[in-house]
């Protein structure tokens, strides 16, 4: 890889093309991901990406004039400490507010790009261009924001933010929350009922950590066979399983890592206590994203959840 002190002004300028031809790919991936679910930020995406291609244009033809026809091939890659882009099969499963996000810190590492390669540059007509470029790329997030204006509607935006809950809501929110009902309150009979049975913290332990893997286990095989996402909307089957297992299993070591306080009576104190949490934990997780009535929500939790609890000790008791 070179140092980017020993590029020359062709390179540089053979490097600005390539960047920008890069950074338009990039957006346009970018506008296709979002096109179904977020048309008018998609449309932003494309403008911005037609922008990049003006850049390289003006790049090609400073180049053409200065140097010739024959561009040498260099990407930043091929450039020592240079900016990175993350590859695009990554950055397509990005949320469209973690999309944005992206873009800005695109635009940030362009200009400084522009900026340090201008200082380098001899040439008065390569250095105003350069100069030039990283002004743009400076004022490129105000510039987005000009297009993002001009593209949404007043009722678009909003409507695209709701999409976006929406779809946090089924992918993630909804299967994590099944999970967490699952693996508090389906693992409370087998743990208290052998914690009471044996009295043997050591064995309430092992029975919870069994109960509990095994449900996350489960859940996730579950939730990931329920449907594909394509008529739901529910997004990947795989992102779905895990969230639902790793909040199965969680909700099921809450009252299970307790266990391990070697006093009987102290670490029963303690589960019971973290039992109230996550019964009001999940009542409240209801009442924010599902919008149940708290009041409803807490009745249904906790009637539930102790009725499976005295269960357990009921059955370990007797």
């Amino acid at each position: 890889m070179k140092r980017f002190s020993e590029l020359t002004e062709p390179e540089i300028l053979a490097l600005g093309v390539s960047n920008e031809e890069e950074d338009s790919q990039i957006y346009l991936n970018f506008a296709h991901r979002l096109q179904a679910d977020f048309p008018a930020t998609a449309k932003m995406f494309e403008d911005m990406a037609a922008e990049e291609q003006q850049h390289k244009n003006m790049l090609l033809e400073l180049y053409r004039k200065k140097f010739g026809n024959r561009l040498p091939y260099i990407t930043r890659q091929d450039v020592r400490g240079f900016m990175t882009r993350r590859p695009i099969w990554l950055m397509d499963k990005l949320r469209v507010d973690a999309v944005r996000r992206q873009a800005e810190m695109m635009e940030l590492e362009a200009s400084r790009f522009y900026t340090k390669a201008a200082a380098r540059t001899q040439d008065v007509d390569v250095r105003k261009l350069l100069g030039d470029l990283a002004l743009i790329e400076q004022g490129h997030e105000a510039t987005a924001r000009q297009i993002e204006q001009k593209n949404l509607d007043s009722g678009a935006l909003s409507e695209e933010e709701q999409a976006a809950r929406q779809m946090f809501l089924l992918q993630i929110v909804q299967p994590g929350l099944a999970g967490l009902i699952d693996g508090s309150v389906s693992t409370m009979a087998p743990i208290f009922a052998t914690a009471f049975a044996t009295h043997s913290t050591m064995d309430a332990f092992l029975v919870g950590m069994a109960a509990s893997i095994g449900a996350g286990i489960s859940m996730g095989i579950t939730e990931a066979m329920s449907d594909d996402g394509e008529i739901t909307g529910r997004g990947q089957p795989l992102i779905r399983g895990v969230a639902c297992g790793l909040m199965t299993t969680a909700g099921g070591l809450g009252h299970t890592l307790p266990y391990l306080i070697p006093s009987f009576w102290t670490a029963t104190s303690v589960a019971a206590f973290v039992v109230a949490i996550e019964l009001g934990a999940i009542s409240w997780i209801r009442w924010k994203f599902m919008e149940t009535p708290f009041t409803s929500a807490i009745v249904q939790v906790v009637a539930g959840g102790l009725l499976v609890l005295m269960t357990g000790i009921l059955i370990g008791s007797a």
